[in-house]
């Protein structure tokens, strides 16, 4: 009979993974709100000396984004060899003192380099604290807690729209960038304090099997050539790139929507999506996480189904949101969509970390972020602005529903092929 071996020596006590995901989810708050502060400055870098495009302004993304996928791969490498907690605390160093750069831009070139030069901090972040997580928890419990460690992207992102917002508003474009980068330095110090667990030190298997793989010497570049043959690897990537797209560009440009297409008041406009962010990706997020854990009992594809049956149930809901003008129809669509769109942020992270073996996870992540990047979040900011300035922002983001329609239609078929390769 078939014993089941203990986790690897050295994991880490639950007191600890608790703290340890309670750290990387307060960091990975200002990670986003870092991230997207700059979306509720669009219309005022608009009117300010500037005098920016929209191209310009989604090229603001774009810039950040491709540095942030370039560097992912060198710290996946590094994520997988090195000391975790020192290149998170690095990370979160740069690019909040990159962000804090940005309020001194005398013009788009000095913007553009801070904002790009935020994405060299977050790739190590956004690289190396899932897979630190992977090795806090089990694999049964990956879902709940990559819902709660995810639930700081919309809380984080609404909060770059409410804080940048406000601050804009009473202290101007400049401070927003201030307010929002200067509190990070504090949290890079906190990160040196994570606990780094050998690799696969929650992998639990059947009597027999090697649980050394923590230590394997094959870590490092040989890693993205064998994640490029792991078909449940690309399925999944895949569909993310898709769902990446559309989440980037209405992520982006949907304050500037509400301001401009819907004639919400500035600040109204931010606070307002930026309330929906929050209280969506809360529910969403966590109602995902925690259904994909429920059903992995029953499927093994049970992130796959969280994942690309949320997103589909989302595309009719977007649709309505970005096409009807009375505030009775849109807002509620706006939520509900959000609501589904969420709620795959979970359970699509955690098929990623399951997909892989323990010593490729940070190269894995670094794999994925660089995918979904160069086909999503790159291309889709600045296109819809290039869109805009050529017809108008409505038409524009009706790419949105598309994209998600795309990546729910992945992911579901990756379910139902059963991702066998």
């Amino acid at each position: 009979m078939n014993a089941i071996a203990q986790p690897t020596p050295g994991a880490v006590t639950a007191r600890l993974a608790a703290r340890g995901l309670a750290i990387l989810t307060l960091i990975n708050l200002f990670n986003y709100l870092d991230r997207f502060v700059v979306a509720s400055l669009v219309e005022s870098l608009r009117a300010s000396e500037l005098h920016l495009t929209d191209t310009q302004s989604g090229a603001l993304m774009t810039g950040f984004i491709v540095v942030y996928m370039v560097a992912s791969p060198f710290f996946g490498v590094l994520g997988d060899r090195g000391s975790r907690p020192r290149l998170l605390a690095l990370g979160v160093f740069v690019w909040s003192l990159a962000t804090a750069a940005a309020g001194l831009a005398r013009s788009f070139a000095s913007l553009f380099a801070a904002r790009a030069a935020v994405g060299i901090g977050e790739a190590a972040y956004g690289t190396i604290a899932p897979s630190l997580l992977a090795d806090y928890f089990s694999k049964e419990k990956r879902g709940r807690v990559y819902a709660i460690f995810f639930c700081a992207i919309p809380i984080g992102s609404a909060l770059g729209y409410i804080v940048g917002g406000y601050a804009d508003t009473h202290l101007g474009w400049r401070s927003a960038f201030f307010v929002a980068g200067l509190p990070g330095l504090l949290l890079a110090f906190l990160a040196l304090t994570l606990p780094d667990p050998p690799r696969g030190a929650n992998e639990v298997g059947e009597a027999g099997e090697a649980r050394t793989e923590g230590a394997s010497p094959k870590a490092g570049w040989s890693s993205y050539l064998a994640l490029a043959k792991n078909r449940p690897f690309r399925i999944a990537v895949l569909g993310y790139a898709a769902y990446t797209f559309g989440i980037g560009g209405m992520a982006f440009w949907m304050p500037a929507f509400l301001e401009r297409v819907r004639g919400v008041p500035k600040e109204v406009a931010t606070v307002q999506f930026g309330l929906v962010v929050v209280v969506t990706g809360f529910v969403g997020t966590f109602a995902g996480g925690f259904v994909g854990d429920a059903l992995l009992k029953r499927t093994k594809e049970a992130y796959l189904w969280v994942s690309g049956v949320a997103t589909l149930v989302a595309v009719p809901f977007a649709f309505v949101a970005l096409t009807v003008p009375d505030r009775s129809i849109y807002l509620p669509a706006l939520v509900v969509a959000q609501l589904f769109v969420f709620a795959s942020t979970g359970p699509i992270n955690s098929a990623i970390v399951n997909d892989v073996l323990p010593w490729q996870r940070a190269a894995a992540v670094a794999a994925c972020n660089f995918t979904i990047h160069v086909l999503g979040d790159v291309p889709s900011p600045p296109l819809l602005g290039a869109l805009s300035d050529a017809s108008s922002l409505q038409s524009a983001v009706l790419l949105v529903p598309v994209a998600f329609l795309v990546g729910g239609a992945i992911w579901t078929w990756g379910a139902l092929s059963g991702r066998r390769g």
